[in-house]
């Protein structure tokens, strides 16, 4: 259990501190890993910035991942989206409504420059916590494609099913607790708020 997400950041910081000094590339999964990766980057005195990816939503059930989509429309289905009503139709509409939130997040989190080239870095990409792990699917598989000289993943909680699709991705994954019985990301946080639209683009501006 974390207290927040900034006890969370602290603490993969240091399983992180091997690449202290070597100018990693630190990008948060919006919102909720922003202020995390923030605090890691400063902490391993690397860059800061954000990959933008979109779980795909079951129908009737918005809080779960049937998929996902990268920046490039690069879409990730999970086995079991038939089983949750997630027909193609669905689906399509779906990928175009979270493009399009893509899109605006672009616009508002980095509307003054490009995102920073991950190629020939060594890229830790951040979440709060992984369930079904469809947003770092997406995330590590757009990132892949742009040739990062190591690709890390780096998460406080994850249930051991989840971690074993993502490193299959991954150079290496940093996981600090992956529990059995895993319901949600927010079970293992004390305090675990919303994080705003406007906090994203203010840390981004402070980077």
């Amino acid at each position: 259990m974390f207290r927040d997400r900034q006890e969370a950041a602290d603490q993969l910081a240091g399983s992180l501190k091997a690449y202290q000094g070597k100018k990693p590339l630190v990008l948060a999964i919006p919102r909720g890993a922003v202020p995390m990766a923030k605090l890691i980057a400063e902490r391993l005195g690397g860059d800061f910035d954000v990959v933008l990816v979109r779980k795909l939503r079951a129908p009737w059930q918005p809080e779960l991942a049937v998929g996902s989509v990268d920046e490039s429309g690069w879409t990730y289905i999970a086995p079991f989206a038939e089983s949750m009503g997630a027909d193609d139709k669905h689906l399509a509409e779906e990928k175009r409504k979270q493009l399009e939130t893509i899109r605006q997040r672009r616009a508002q989190y980095t509307p003054l420059r490009p995102h920073i080239d991950p190629a020939g870095r060594t890229v830790i990409v951040v979440d709060d916590g992984l369930a079904t792990g469809a947003t770092m699917i997406a995330a590590l598989h757009g990132l892949r494609q742009q040739n990062p000289a190591k690709l890390v993943c780096a998460v406080p909680v994850a249930p051991p099913d989840t971690l074993a699709k993502v490193r299959e991705l991954a150079d290496e994954v940093v996981c600090l607790q992956a529990p059995e019985f895993f319901q949600a990301v927010g079970q293992f946080y004390r305090h675990f708020p919303q994080v705003e639209d406007e906090e994203v683009i203010a840390l981004l501006k402070a980077k």
